[in-house]
């Protein structure tokens, strides 16, 4: 079996100037970051599909490419994959100092150090308690690198909808938020007035930015509501997917293309689309439980809603 030093092997022949593959020679960090970007989509997808068979394989593609990324580094004398495997078992071990008693990685919180000292983190009971200390001690790595604003360090590059669920908690953390969800409604009420506003008024620079406010607030209802936005959407995108499918494969049945079809022939496919696929949904789920009973119940705690969804990132 193939190891992580093969794999190493492997992209410095791939890199080759003389003996490699020509189109990995010609790259760049910055020309494989759509690869980058795709690999990490398509290991999500392949979770939610449950198709662990190709998580595996989608997750040697995103290992390929931190792999690719290290390589670069190491040619240019930037960093290589022991200096990136270092840095992030530093970052890991520092981060979580109720786990790794005096900084070591096999060190237990409540014993002593060989020297005998007992200057340790106390053990932490709770999840959302590792989440206030991980928030703690990032906050004082972004003074020691001089980033003193609560939203200095979200990363622009981030895909709008998750970068605005980030933009958002982090203001939250310094009391910028709402106090619960009504009010979030209402906002989002107000915003869709003045989105109808500029609708009507016919300009378009107003009408982008009023739907953007739009947009944002429903992004901070989701996590008022517990909900993450960007796998909300995911499931809605499915949902509608599923549906459309089932439309064309109705109206082929019939001999019929849904662009032939009038206003209201499509309406009544995607109806009866809708009722057949959730009627579906709710045979699977009765089956699931009349074979397990076990199942109907979900007996897996639900922390706090950043703790349940956003598990303390690496970076």
């Amino acid at each position: 079996m193939y190891t992580l030093d093969d794999l190493l092997r492997i992209m410095e022949r791939l890199r080759d100037p003389q003996h490699g593959c020509p189109w990995d020679v010609e790259q760049t960090f910055e020309s494989i970051i759509p690869s980058t970007i795709e690999e990490c989509y398509e290991l999500a997808a392949a979770i939610q599909d449950g198709d662990f068979a190709h998580v595996a394989d989608e997750l040697g593609d995103v290992l390929f490419q931190v792999i690719f990324y290290t390589q670069l580094g190491k040619e240019q004398e930037l960093f290589d994959f022991s200096s990136v495997v270092d840095g992030l078992s530093t970052k890991l071990i520092r981060r979580h100092p109720h786990v790794f008693a005096h900084g070591k990685i096999e060190g237990i919180v409540g014993t002593q150090s060989d020297s005998g000292s007992s200057n340790q983190a106390a053990p932490i009971a709770d999840a959302p308690a590792v989440k206030r200390q991980w928030e703690k001690i990032k906050a004082d790595e972004r003074r020691e690198r001089a980033q003193q604003g609560a939203l200095d360090d979200v990363p622009v590059a981030l895909p709008a909808l998750p970068r605005a669920q980030k933009l958002q908690k982090r203001a939250a953390r310094v009391g910028f938020d709402w106090s619960a969800a009504a009010p979030v409604f209402a906002k989002l009420d107000e915003e869709i007035a003045e989105l109808v506003a500029a609708s009507e008024s016919g300009s378009p620079g107003d009408v982008e930015d009023e739907l953007g406010d739009v947009l944002f607030t429903v992004v901070n209802l989701a996590r008022h509501l517990g909900v993450n936005a960007e796998q909300a959407m995911r499931r809605a995108n499915h949902k509608f997917e599923s549906r459309f499918k089932k439309m064309e494969a109705e109206a082929a049945e019939g001999s019929e293309a849904l662009s032939d079809l009038s206003p209201a022939q499509l309406e009544a496919l995607w109806s009866a689309a809708k009722d057949r696929l959730d009627h579906s949904r709710a045979d699977q789920a009765a089956a699931t439980i009349e074979h397990d009973p076990a199942s109907h119940f979900d007996t897996r705690s639900e922390p706090d809603s950043d703790i349940a969804r956003e598990a303390p990132p690496v970076s």
